[in-house]
Parts: structure tokens; C-alpha cells; sequence
């Protein structure tokens, strides 16, 4: 089981776009327009005559912060295998991103510290596009709106109609507060991309349907992040992107996680993460403060004169909602992105789980489906992507949080528990074990890979050979 679990992740990193796609559909119909919304139109742009994005913000705007999207004003960082996916759908927008400013940094621009001690060098020019939320947003919007066949409805879904147990319509109210009449619109196909807030459940289960089993895991999280003038280009940066994870017992003033990115317009977007009371920063000068107990990278980074406030945020737990368990669902219907699974931000695992979300679409509508059925085989696919990046995130969440509240956990959690703190703290020692735990972590191996008793034996003897030390 671990073997094809592994084997089909693999394959839908690995995934190219169809050549040749036969037309499924007249219309699809795509509920927000979010990078989780956005890469689904794409997917669907080759299976259908023409696809409708509805989503409430105006996405004709300039770039900048959306409504919608409270922390993308936050750090966002592009992992190695969202990017290298975003990149197969819309070639050319990294080159692009980079020409508008963004920083796509290789190992020797991108240093990941644990208490101040860098991970060993891996072997492997991994990049890490480091980007502003709004940018990268209006990159992949300006691509997939220009598709000829799609377009933008400015509008709020407000709920489904069905016929024979499949989608058949969308209802929604038009964005203009003036005229809020009930509309609807006929689709064949319909994706749920309306985020952590999402009202799906509430239309199954008002529907008759069964609707997924919510899961929530308390992770009390604060984040606290500022823009820094950076005079330095590009090139004659010795770190564009710098992660410092700290452990509850280092002096770090309540930081856990630092991560400081050069982005776009010569800025540097500097971000600090307490869990629970902790809440580090809430002017500059605190924020500077904060960052002066951590290495001297953040020191350096915050220098330069702030543009702006300090901008924060809160999310109080990850969220993951199950669709595979599921009896009687509608035909034509999926959920892509944060309305299945919202993490720990931290991770960046977001953005890439959604633009795998988008392969796992891709695939499921590659084999021919069965259209007058529910999509189980599109949540099958799925949930081998959620599965991977609940485990890095929420995994990590649970077991902080069961330490800190002294959780007695069955004997099977505590060694997997252990055997993820060996190989974790083995990639300050051994490029092996850093090597395996970056596919994973950058979303390009399974974690079940970590599992392997090779790599576990050369964890704890790296760990026993640096404690001899």
C-alpha cells in the first residue's frame, strides 16, 4: 500500500498537460478565484467549451491585496513542487515573476537554520520562488483569464441545483450591492475553490447530501510580518530567502519561525510566528526588537526603513475536510484547496497543495471518468496530496502541541513521533538525511519515503555521532 501511495504521488508531480484533451463539457463552473480557482480553470480550460470563474473581489484590479485572501499579505513562498507544476500549466510565468522582481534562489541564496545551525548541504539546487501573494495572484490570473475560453462572473455563489444527483446549475447574487437578485447559471461541471470559509457542507446537507466530516486540529498561530526597503539586488545577495526555526527551549522571545524573503520591488518581506500567547511584534520598533534576539540575518533585513505597518494575522487551527468516506454526493462536483485543506501557513505548504489539487483534476478527467457518478475517484487522487501535506504540517502542530500538554499518545504515533525527531534533527549533520527530508518537505516525495529503515539507521547514527562530539 505505502509502495503505490508513494508511486502515485510521484506521478502527479511528475504530470504533464494533455496534448490532445477531447472536450468534456459545454460549461464549468469554478466557485473563486483563488490560485486553488485559477489553476482549476486552467485544467478545465482544455475539457470544456468555455469555463466561468464566480468570485466576489474584482479581479480586473491592480495588483494588490485582496478582500478575500486575509494573510496574503503575509510571507508566501513557492516550493519546488508547486512551482515546477504552476510552471508545466503556464510556461514562462517564473521567468516572468522574475523579471517583475521576484527572487527564485537556488542553495546558495536560501539558508534554513534550526537554532541557528544551518541544515548540511543536501547536493541539490533546489529554488524557492519568493514572491508577494498579490503578484504571483495576478501572474497566474492574467494567464488563465486571457485563455480564450475563460472568463470572470464578479458575483457570490450562494448555492447548487441538482438533477438526477449531478450538478446541474450554480445560483449566485451578482457583486453589485444595488441589485442583489438571485441569478443562476447552467453547468456540467462545477469546483469548490472557496477557501476554509466554504459553504458546500451547508448546501449538501440542506440538499439532502451527505456532507464531508470536518476535522480540526487547534494550532494557535500569530503571525507578524513587515516590509523593509532592500537596496541590494538581486545578484549581490548572499541569502534571498532565509527560514529560522526555533525550538521551544532556545532564547528566541517566543519566535518560533523567522523567514525573511527578498521579494519584488526591492523589498524585503520579513516574517515572525509565535504559537499561542506569544505574538511577537506589533509595531516596527517591537518588531525590530523581536528580531535582534534572533540571527543576525534579521537583524540585517529589518535595517532599511519600513514601508508600512506591521500587518498580523491569526489562525487558531488546520482544518481538513474528508470526502473519500462519503455515501450518497452529487455527480460533476469536487473541492480543490483550502475548502478540503487549510494548514499551518508556516509550512508554505498551501499554494502547492493547490496547484497539485489542479494534477489531481487533470488526471482524474485523463481516464475517462464516469461522469454521472460522484468524483471518488478525483478524492482518491486527492487525498494521497492532503495526506502528505497534513502529515508535514499537521503532524508537526500535533506534536508540539501534544508535548506541550503532556498528551499520553498510542505507542505507534510516539515512534513515528521519534523517528521524525531523529531524522529532522540528522539533517544538521548528515546531507543524506537533509537530502530525503527536503523532497518531502519541498512536496516532491512522499513522506512515507521518510519511513525508510536505511535512512532512519543513518539519522540516529549521525545524531549519536554529533552528540559524541
Amino acid at each position: 500500500m505505502t509502495e503505490s501511495v508513494v508511486s502515485l504521488f510521484e506521478k502527479l508531480v511528475q504530470a504533464e498537460p494533455p496534448a490532445d484533451a477531447p472536450v468534456l463539457f459545454d460549461t464549468a463552473c469554478v466557485l473563486g478565484g483563488s490560485v486553488a480557482g485559477l489553476l482549476a480553470a486552467r485544467v478545465l480550460s482544455d475539457r470544456a467549451r468555455r469555463v466561468v470563474v464566480i468570485e466576489s473581489d474584482d479581479l480586473s484590479a491592480e495588483t494588490g491585496p485582496r478582500p478575500g485572501v486575509p494573510q496574503n499579505r503575509q510571507v508566501h513562498t513557492l516550493l519546488p513542487g508547486g512551482q515546477q507544476w504552476v510552471e508545466r500549466w503556464l510556461p514562462g510565468i517564473t521567468e516572468e515573476a522574475q523579471a517583475r522582481g521576484a527572487s527564485f534562489a537556488g542553495s546558495d541564496k536560501a539558508v534554513t537554520a534550526v537554532n541557528g545551525i544551518p541544515l548540511a548541504p543536501d547536493g541539490v539546487d533546489h529554488h524557492l520562488l519568493a514572491i508577494g501573494r498579490p503578484l504571483l495572484e495576478a501572474l497566474i490570473r492574467d494567464r488563465v483569464t486571457a485563455l480564450p475560453n475563460v472568463s470572470v462572473l464578479r458575483g457570490q455563489a450562494t448555492g447548487l441545483d441538482y438533477r438526477d444527483d449531478a450538478v446541474r446549475a450554480v445560483r449566485y447574487v451578482g457583486a453589485d450591492q444595488a441589485d442583489r437578485s438571485a441569478n443562476s447559471l447552467a453547468a456540467d461541471f462545477v469546483v469548490d475553490a472557496m477557501g476554509r470559509s466554504s459553504r458546500l457542507s451547508t448546501w449538501l446537507k440542506e440538499s439532502g447530501y451527505d456532507h464531508p466530516r470536518l476535522e480540526r486540529l487547534p494550532a494557535p498561530i500569530n503571525y507578524a510580518t513587515a516590509l523593509f526597503e532592500r537596496p541590494e539586488k538581486f545578484a549581490d545577495l548572499e541569502t534571498a530567502c532565509a527560514l529560522g526555526l526555533f525550538t521551544p527551549d532556545h532564547p528566541s522571545g517566543g519566535v518560533s519561525v523567522a523567514a525573511a524573503n527578498a521579494i519584488e520591488d526591492g523589498q524585503w518581506l520579513v516574517m515572525l510566528m509565535g504559537y499561542g500567547d506569544s505574538r511577537p511584534g506589533r509595531t516596527i520598533d517591537e518588531f525590530r526588537e523581536a528580531c535582534a534576539k534572533l540571527p543576525p540575518i534579521f537583524t540585517a533585513v529589518t535595517a532599511g526603513a519600513a514601508i508600512g505597518d506591521v500587518m498580523t494575522y491569526h489562525q487558531a487551527e488546520s482544518r481538513r475536510r474528508h470526502f473519500t468516506d462519503l455515501g450518497r454526493f452529487p455527480a460533476r462536483l469536487v473541492s480543490v484547496g483550502d475548502a478540503v485543506a487549510s494548514f499551518n501557513p508556516i509550512h508554505g505548504q498551501g499554494m502547492s497543495s493547490a496547484s497539485l489539487h489542479a494534477s489531481c483534476l487533470a488526471s482524474y478527467l485523463a481516464d475517462t471518468p464516469e461522469l454521472a457518478a460522484p468524483a471518488r475517484e478525483f478524492f482518491r487522487l486527492q487525498q494521497v496530496v492532503v495526506d502528505a501535506a497534513w502529515g508535514v504540517s499537521a503532524g508537526s502542530d500535533a506534536a508540539r502541541l501534544d508535548a506541550q500538554n503532556g498528551t499520553e499518545v498510542p505507542d505507534d504515533v510516539r515512534q513515528q513521533r521519534w523517528a521524525m525527531a531523529q531524522i529532522a534533527a540528522a539533517t544538521l549533520a548528515d546531507g543524506e538525511v537533509t537530502r530525503a527530508f527536503r523532497y518531502v518537505s519541498y512536496m516532491l516525495r512522499h513522506p512515507a519515503t521518510l519511513a525508510d529503515p536505511t535512512l532512519l539507521a543513518k539519522a540516529v547514527a549521525a545524531n549519536e555521532g554529533a552528540e559524541a562530539k
